[in-house]
């Protein structure tokens, strides 16, 4: 299992490498800032926004993984999603970043849309 650094600090760096690379990046909600969980909604030009969360694998691996993506057609369920998610985990930090193929700072594959 490898060290893990806390929330607070994580997030300060993906907001300033968003910003540094022309983008936006904003803390949505703020969690407990040493162990908190992450959530990123991830947008740019063009692109219908989705969550993004770190996901258990069978190896015990925290890996970061698309969990839910906004219908164009419904963009209020996407909103409640992200409510129940903060209803469910008051530590919870939810930070949006707004910039082309937002992924590549998590090291997902960059979305085509």
């Amino acid at each position: 299992m490898s060290a893990r650094l806390p929330a607070a600090l994580e997030v300060a760096a993906l907001i300033r490498q968003v910003q540094t690379a022309g983008g936006f990046a904003a803390v949505l909600a703020k969690g407990e800032p040493d162990s908190g969980a992450i959530l990123l909604i991830l947008t740019g030009p063009g692109r219908a926004p989705a969550a993004c969360e770190r996901m258990p694998r069978p190896d015990g691996e925290r890996i970061w993984r698309i969990t839910r993506n906004q219908d164009p057609e419904n963009a209020q369920d996407f909103v409640n999603y992200l409510e129940r998610r903060r209803a469910q985990d008051g530590d919870l930090w939810i930070v949006e970043l707004d910039i082309a193929a937002a992924e590549r700072f998590v090291g997902l594959p960059v979305s085509q849309n």
